[in-house]
C-alpha cells in the first residue's frame, strides 16, 4: 500500500503551490488515473513518489510518501537522451537482474508483452524505436524486477491503436496497483476505477486536488453536473448580494443625509442618527462578510481557444492537395509503395497506422510541399514540436512579430486567456509543459489566419478536460484539416475522411477504430 499524507510541492521558480495539504492511498486493485490541465504537476508528483532526486532541483515539499519498501516501477514521459543512445540490449543490460532471468520467465514476458523475445538483444538504439516498441521494452524491464506497484507517465503517447488496445488490456488485467497519467479519454474510460483530478485555480494562485473512487466518465458527468449546480448557486447568491446592496445604499444615503439636516438642530435625535449610522456600519461589514463568504463561479477548462480560425474558410471543391508518390522512404528503406492523397474544400482528413509505418515522415513530406503554396495560407504543427520552438524563447517572443507594446499587450492577453500566468509568459519555452507547447502552436496557427493545418498528433498533450474543447474547435474550423492521429474521440468527431497507411499505400478506413 502506498500512503501520501498532507503533501505540499511548491515549485521554486515562481513559488507557486502545486499541491496542498495532499492526500491519497493506493491500494490493491486500484487503477488510479492523475488528470488535470497541462502544467499543473502531474508528472512532478509521479516523479517524487518514485525518486525525489528527479525533482528536487526545481521543487520544495513537505509531507510524508510512504512507500512501506515497496518495488516501485516507473515509466517515464520520455526517455533520458542517454538511454536513447543505448541499444535495446544495452537498456536491457543497465538492470542487473537481467542477467538472472531464465529464458523461460523472458519468453513469458515477452508473450505477455506480443513482442518477439529476440528484441531483448536487438542492436537498434532505443531511440530509434517506434512508440509501440519503446513502451514495451521499458515495461519488460519494469515487470522483470517485479514492482509491487506501477506509476505510468502517459504510457499510451506515441501509441498506435492497435497498440492502444494492448495497454488498456494490460492495465485492466494487471494485478499489480497502477497510478497513471493519461491524456487518452478512451483509455480513461476503459481503466480508471478511481481519479484524481489536480487543479490550479485563481489564476493558479490556488491548487485544488479531488481524489474519489469512480470510473472516468462517472466523474466527468458527476463534476459537470456539480458545476452547473455551483454556478446556479453562485449567480443566484450574487444577485440577491446586489439587491442588498442597493438597498443598503439607499439607507446610507437617507441616514446620512438626515444626520446633516437634523444634527444641528437636535442634538438628541443626531445622537440617534450616530447610532444609526453604526449600525448601518456594522451591517457594511457583516455584507462584505458574506461576500468573502459567497460560492465561487466555478472554474473550467473549457475557456480555451474559443475564437481558434474563426475567419479561416475555404471554398468547397477547390483543389487542397494532390499528392502522389510511388515510394515512400527513410533513408534506403521503403516505408510504403504507392501514396496518393487527395484533398479538396474543407475536408479534415485523417491518417492512421501502425507505429512505424511512416506517418509521421508522409505529413512532414506533405507539409514541406505545401508550405510553398501561395494560394493557401498552410500552417505545420509537427509532433516533435522542438521543430518550431525555440526552447530558450519565451511564449511571448515567439509569438510576437515586430515586438511593439501593442502587439506585446494583445499577445499576453491571448495567453492569458489560455490560462498562462504572467510568470509563465516570461518563463523559456523549454520549462513549460508539452500542452503549453501546443497551446503556443495553435494560438500562432490562428494569428496567422491559415486555412490550412497540417497537425501530428495535435491532442496528444492536452488533459482529457480540454480536450473536448479542442476537438470542437478543430472541427468547427473553416478551412482543410490533415492530421494523423491516434486519438479514436478525434478520429470520431473530427475527422471527415479516415486513410490508415500500409505497405501497399493510403486505404480509406470505413470501419470504427
Amino acid at each position: 500500500m502506498l500512503q501520501i499524507k498532507n503533501l505540499m510541492i511548491t515549485h521554486l521558480k515562481d513559488n507557486r503551490v502545486l499541491l496542498d495539504n495532499f492526500s491519497l492511498t493506493i491500494n490493491p486493485g486500484d487503477k488510479a488515473a492523475i488528470i488535470g490541465e497541462e502544467g499543473n504537476g502531474k508528472s512532478t508528483l509521479l516523479k517524487l513518489i518514485y525518486d525525489e532526486t528527479i525533482v528536487e532541483s526545481y521543487i520544495e515539499y513537505s509531507g510524508e510518501i510512504i512507500r512501506n519498501n515497496l518495488q516501485i516501477g516507473y515509466l517515464a514521459q520520455e526517455l533520458p537522451e542517454r538511454e536513447k543512445e543505448l541499444s535495446v540490449y544495452e537498456f536491457m543490460c543497465e538492470m542487473p537482474m537481467f542477467f538472472e532471468v531464465t529464458p523461460k520467465e523472458l519468453s513469458e514476458v515477452a508473450r505477455f508483452l506480443q513482442i518477439p523475445a529476440e528484441t531483448f538483444y536487438e542492436e537498434q538504439k532505443m531511440g530509434q524505436l517506434s512508440g509501440g516498441e519503446k513502451i514495451k521494452v521499458q515495461l519488460a524491464r519494469i515487470i522483470l524486477k517485479k514492482p509491487d506497484i506501477l506509476l505510468l507517465d502517459e504510457p499510451s503517447n506515441d501509441l498506435d491503436i492497435a497498440t492502444i488496445h494492448w495497454l488498456e488490456k494490460f492495465i485492466r488485467e494487471s494485478e499489480l496497483p497502477i497510478l497513471y497519467i493519461s491524456h487518452d479519454e478512451v483509455l480513461l474510460e476503459n481503466t480508471a476505477n478511481m481519479i484524481v483530478h489536480l487543479e490550479q485555480i485563481k489564476r493558479k494562485m490556488d491548487s485544488r486536488a479531488t481524489v474519489i473512487k469512480s470510473s472516468y466518465r462517472d466523474y466527468v458527468n458527476h463534476r459537470a453536473a456539480g458545476l452547473v449546480k455551483q454556478e446556479q448557486q453562485a449567480r443566484k447568491e450574487r444577485s440577491e448580494y446586489q439587491k442588498q446592496q442597493e438597498k443598503f445604499r439607499q439607507i446610507q444615503q437617507k441616514v446620512e443625509h438626515q444626520q446633516n439636516v437634523i444634527s444641528r438642530q437636535d442634538p438628541a435625535g443626531g445622537r440617534l442618527l450616530k447610532k444609526s449610522m453604526h449600525r448601518i456600519k456594522a451591517y457594511e461589514a457583516r455584507f462584505e462578510k458574506e461576500y468573502e463568504n459567497m460560492t465561487e463561479i466555478p472554474e473550467t477548462e473549457d475557456a480555451i481557444f474559443i475564437k481558434f480560425g474563426e475567419k479561416a474558410s475555404i471554398p468547397a471543391g477547390k483543389v487542397v492537395l494532390e499528392y502522389e508518390v510511388p515510394q515512400l522512404m527513410v533513408g534506403e528503406r521503403v516505408l510504403a509503395e504507392n501514396v496518393v492523397l487527395n484533398m479538396r474544400g474543407p475536408e479534415k482528413v485523417c491518417i492512421i497506422g501502425r507505429n512505424g509505418c511512416g506517418k509521421t515522415t508522409l505529413l512532414r513530406k506533405i507539409a514541406e510541399e505545401m508550405l510553398e503554396r501561395k494560394d493557401i495560407k498552410v500552417s505545420y504543427m509537427p509532433q516533435n514540436y522542438e521543430e518550431l520552438l525555440d526552447m530558450e524563447q519565451t511564449p511571448v517572443d515567439f509569438l510576437c512579430e515586430v515586438g511593439d507594446k501593442d502587439e506585446v499587450s494583445k499577445v499576453r492577453t491571448y495567453l492569458g486567456s489560455m490560462k498562462y500566468t504572467a510568470d509563465e509568459m516570461g518563463h523559456k519555452i523549454g520549462d513549460l509543459s508539452g500542452g503549453q507547447k501546443a497551446k503556443l502552436l495553435l494560438l500562432k496557427m490562428s494569428m496567422s489566419g491559415s486555412n490550412v493545418l497540417i497537425l501530428d498528433e495535435p491532442t496528444r498533450n492536452f488533459s482529457p478536460l480540454s480536450n473536448p474543447v479542442i476537438r470542437n474547435m478543430l472541427k468547427n474550423f473553416g478551412g482543410a484539416i490533415l492530421t494523423v492521429s491516434h486519438d479514436r474521440k478525434y478520429i470520431e468527431e473530427v475527422a471527415t475522411k479516415v486513410y490508415e497507411l500500409t505497405e501497399q499505400g493510403l486505404v480509406v478506413r470505413e470501419e470504427t477504430v
